[in-house]
């Protein structure tokens, strides 16, 4: 966990497929703890192909079925399906012309939100906003609590707390 706080958690990502990935992540996350999908990452990089929302795309059934026996990652039928629809519904909004870096991006502007050191939250009024655009758009597993850690661990919040070297780095 240090090492993915010191290196990886709150540094701004605009990589459009990597900003995806991070957030079926947190998807699968949902009802666990953070570091049991940091310890499988590479699993689950290996399961979806690296992540390559193309590839992903095209999943069928025997890959479902190959990804509920692969005891390297968790094997939540519904957040399988789940990341495979959302490679598709990301594939759509590329072939429509839009980013998903500049999506995600879009609310904020473009700039990083730098939380006052207040307490620990675990959603925000942007989170919701976030969250009720994906569902609209049909992604699942992306509740504003999700949403809300993806937005910290993708740099869209800073909520390193004040003393944290690392919250005037990024």
């Amino acid at each position: 966990m240090r090492r993915y706080h010191d290196a990886e958690w709150g540094v701004a990502q605009h990589d459009p497929r990597m900003l995806w990935e991070m957030l079926m992540l947190e998807g699968f996350q949902a009802g666990l703890a953070w570091i049991i999908i940091l310890r499988k990452r590479d699993a689950f990089r290996q399961a979806f192909a690296g992540f390559d929302p193309e590839i992903v795309a095209a999943f069928g059934e025997d890959d479902v079925a190959r990804l509920m026996a692969d005891p390297g990652i968790v094997r939540a039928e519904a957040k399988i399906r789940a990341t495979i629809e959302g490679a598709r519904i990301y594939c759509a909004m590329r072939e429509q012309g839009e980013n998903f870096a500049d999506f995600c991006w879009s609310f904020t502007d473009g700039k990083a939100i730098r939380n006052a050191g207040r307490e620990w939250i675990a959603n925000s009024p942007l989170s919701e906003t976030i969250s009720k655009e994906l569902k609209r758009r049909g992604f699942k597993f992306v509740g504003p609590k999700i949403v809300y850690a993806w937005m910290q661990a993708v740099g869209i919040v800073n909520d390193h707390e004040l003393a944290c070297f690392r919250r005037d780095e990024v």
